[in-house]
């Protein structure tokens, strides 16, 4: 007997692919799925919430900073005597800064005060904190500085080791690119009396109780300084305080507010003025 032309052939029939039906799942496969899925969405939200975080918190440390750099630069033009000779600038062009003498040394201010703005044009063309002194919560958390004073370590310009801390990955992460830092790298510090200029040396990473690198002289407690150093110092790796990254630096120069700003951060200065004016 001939099949149905509407039937299909019985060889065909025989080796058609059967759908299998999915298997259901259990409720703890259930409540497994919506746990990871929780989790991933946890994990989402809390790397958002951080790069979020440091991104408004440097923005706020950022305008700060700004703000008091302009102070000091206001202050000095309204207390200059116009009849007065203005002390010579700094030439850009010229292959070495003027001489303006030793460097002014002011004492250190009380806690969590702000006196002075670092800049680090390595970590970005408009890179400018304020520096409070302390390096307690209220400061390195803080929305108005982010950058901390050790206690007890010399202030900029002074013989000895003006050593400084902050997050590098939390509360604007203030020295995020810390170990980008290369050699003759400038790192500027402005207070009310001027701008002390800087220059990266050496970069290394110790434990968190080596805390011989903020001495007066790093790794040398017991040796007395001659030169004027800089110290960074934060937690490394990123999102972990397992050892310290520390930066060195040594003081190049120094001029007064009067004298402008170095060529090389005149371009945000002048822009914090333009912002406020």
């Amino acid at each position: 007997m001939s099949e149905r032309a509407d039937q299909p052939p019985a060889e065909a029939t025989r080796h058609a692919p059967r759908h299998k039906s999915r298997p259901r799942l259990s409720a703890v496969g259930i409540i497994g799925e919506v746990l990871i899925t929780a989790g991933v969405l946890v994990l989402a939200f809390l790397g958002w919430q951080l790069w979020w975080n440091d991104m408004i918190m440097a923005g706020q440390q950022s305008k700060a900073a700004a703000e008091i750099s302009q102070t000091w630069i206001d202050d000095e033009r309204s207390s200059r005597d116009q009849a007065a000779d203005t002390p010579q600038t700094t030439d850009p062009g010229e292959s070495a800064p003027a001489d303006f003498g030793d460097p002014v040394v002011r004492e250190a201010p009380p806690s969590a005060q702000s006196f002075a703005v670092l800049y680090v044009p390595r970590f970005g063309a408009d890179y400018h904190r304020s520096i409070a002194e302390g390096i307690g919560n209220n400061v390195l958390n803080s929305s108005r500085s982010g950058i901390g004073h050790y206690p007890d370590t010399q202030m900029p310009g002074e013989v000895g080791n003006f050593a400084l801390a902050a997050h590098r990955s939390a509360n604007g992460g203030g020295m995020h690119l810390i170990n980008e830092l290369q050699l003759g790298d400038a790192i500027y510090v402005q207070t009310a009396d001027g701008y002390y200029t800087y220059r990266f040396r050496d970069l290394e990473y110790v434990a968190p109780t080596a805390v011989d690198v903020i001495a007066p002289v790093p790794h040398n407690p017991d040796v007395a300084p001659v030169d004027r150093f800089i110290t960074l110092t934060s937690c490394n790796p990123l999102l972990s305080t397992d050892e310290r990254i520390i930066a060195y630096g040594v003081l190049e120069a120094w001029q007064p507010t009067s004298a402008g700003p170095p060529a090389e951060v005149a371009t945000v200065i002048n822009a914090q003025a333009q912002a406020q004016g």
